[in-house]
């Protein structure tokens, strides 16, 4: 799960305001899987709430049928056949890959991710404060938010240590496995929410 939020930088009159936005991105979220479109056994008021309030798409695709691709496809605005993640692996944007968190940039927004990226690792140019973000917190590899008990997070590019006891599987990388919590004090999604609400508060 992931917020991508964009706040005006000026105060302006009436006339001139620019909308604030706030855009929540459910990881492998259906759209039956929620009341405003038709679900009766799973109840989700405040989503239901937030789609009464706010736009509900009626007629749409995803960029893929597979995660990574799609927020490529998200991001950048390009269709599947010209997006330069094509499968779940760890293929980072490049400079050239414009996202529209530069665009609002651009535009006098305030720009902040808060939970997965998954389009570049530590060290390359698709880190989410090299493509347009002003602000970052979560999970950088898709593959490390698998465990939702991690034993660290992303603060723009440093790492912030959690309270969590985290197995790794022999042989894998810490980097980008999220491993098995055996200790879970810190939930990434609370921590996510509540660094969602500050942000958008402050901005």
């Amino acid at each position: 799960m992931g917020l991508f939020a964009s706040c005006n930088k000026m105060p302006k009159p009436a006339s001139e305001t620019k909308p604030n936005i706030i855009f929540i991105l459910a990881d492998d979220l259906g759209y039956g899987d929620l009341g405003c479109y038709g679900q009766k056994v799973i109840k989700t008021p405040n989503l239901d709430r937030m789609a009464a309030e706010g736009i509900r798409f009626t007629h749409h695709y995803a960029g893929s049928t597979v995660s990574a691709p799609s927020r490529c496809c998200l991001m950048t605005g390009k269709h599947t056949g010209h997006a330069r993640v094509r499968g779940n692996t760890l293929v980072p944007l490049q400079e050239g890959d414009t996202t529209i968190a530069e665009l609002l940039l651009r535009a006098g927004y305030h720009t902040a991710l808060i939970g997965k990226w998954g389009l570049g690792e530590p060290g390359t140019s698709g880190i989410p404060n090299r493509k347009g973000f002003e602000y970052f917190f979560g999970y950088l590899n898709q593959v490390h938010a698998h465990n939702s008990y991690p034993d660290y997070l992303w603060r723009d590019t440093s790492r912030v240590m959690l309270n969590n006891g985290v197995i790794l599987k022999p042989a894998s990388r810490p980097e980008t496995e999220g491993g098995v919590a055996s200790q879970k004090n810190d939930y990434s999604n609370a921590l996510f929410t509540d660094e969602a609400l500050r942000y958008i508060r402050t901005n």
